[in-house]
């Protein structure tokens, strides 16, 4: 059976800018090293970046590349994954969001500690479906091996096999 063309085509492009995001993304951690050790303020082409409650804008930016690109890893994971634990990957993307929303913000002071206690409500509903959603399939998992067992115990007892 084989791949219509247009399925084919947009499966490479996907593929193609997975990994072309997934190759660059150790350089959004050096990006940081661009911007001056030493101004609270940076003139680029795209405007004017404050450092805010940084102490420079290379600390500003070393903070937002990092939760960035952490950002960017973990929803790709999470967007690709088959597996039934996918949305456990939901509460690192939850914090790291938090996280970057605290950089972006400029008026408030940077911590991470606190995101912690901001992203909870959002964490635990995430947490007790996986829980759940574990114990459904531990549950369910001994019970079909022992229905397989008791069914091949009943093949052999009809079959010649006695």
């Amino acid at each position: 059976m084989s791949i219509p063309q247009p399925d084919r085509r947009k499966n490479l492009i996907k593929g193609a800018i997975l990994s072309l995001l997934l190759i660059t993304s150790p350089f959004l951690f050096y990006v940081y090293k661009f911007a001056p050790a030493d101004q609270t303020n940076w003139d680029t082409f795209l405007g004017t970046l404050e450092s805010g409650s940084f102490s420079n804008v290379q600390s500003l930016l070393h903070a937002l590349f990092t939760k960035i690109t952490f950002v960017l890893l973990t929803g790709i994971w999470f967007l690709t994954s088959k597996n039934w634990w996918r949305f456990a990957i939901l509460v690192p993307f939850t914090m790291f969001l938090f996280q970057l929303s605290g950089v972006i913000s400029y008026k408030i002071k940077y911590m991470d500690e606190y995101d912690f206690w901001d992203s909870l409500p959002f964490i635990l509903p995430i947490v007790f479906l996986v829980i759940y959603i574990s114990y459904r399939l531990s549950v369910r998992s001994p019970k079909s091996s022992l229905d397989d067992e008791a069914n091949e115990e009943v093949r052999n007892m009809f079959s010649d096999k006695l």
